[in-house]
């Protein structure tokens, strides 16, 4: 039991990480206090072994300034607030694509991540169970949740 209410307090933690890494960045983004894109559920959910993530970043279609770059992560985290993984994008018209999208300067664009289902760095499947997923756009964070089932 104690588990599952310490998994409970980790996701509702993770839910303020927004929130709180925005008032610490010190300067406003551009569009005042929303974030610069938008954070799609992963697919398929629950997975096993593999899942791709859909992401936004800017406010595609309407984008007024196509040229402009936004500084992006997304990293897989554990119920432990533990980094497991950053995943690849996949596809886009940056040029970026297969490359971990840890610190990633994109256009405005609709984008796809891939996730291999493994631990960073290694061969080694991650276990069943609740895994956390953080885009990060220039300071600004969404997080959701995904299942790993096996």
């Amino acid at each position: 039991m104690k588990q599952c209410w310490a998994a409970l307090v980790v996701l509702t933690l993770a839910a303020f990480i927004p929130v709180t890494a925005a008032a610490q960045s010190g300067s406003p983004s551009p569009s005042g206090d929303r974030m610069s894109g938008e954070l799609g559920q992963n697919f398929p959910n629950p997975f096993n072994p593999e899942t791709k993530i859909p992401f936004a970043v800017g406010d595609p279609p309407m984008c007024t300034d196509r040229s402009r770059l936004y500084r992006v992560s997304l990293k897989v985290y554990n119920v432990l607030a533990q980094l497991v993984a950053i995943p690849v994008l996949q596809g886009g018209t940056s040029g970026n694509a297969g490359r971990p999208i840890d610190n990633l300067m994109l256009t405005c664009e609709e984008y796809t991540a891939y996730w291999d289902g493994k631990y960073m760095n290694s061969s080694r499947e991650v276990a069943s169970g609740i895994y956390l997923y953080r885009l990060e756009i220039d300071g600004m964070a969404r997080v959701k949740k995904m299942i790993v089932m096996k």
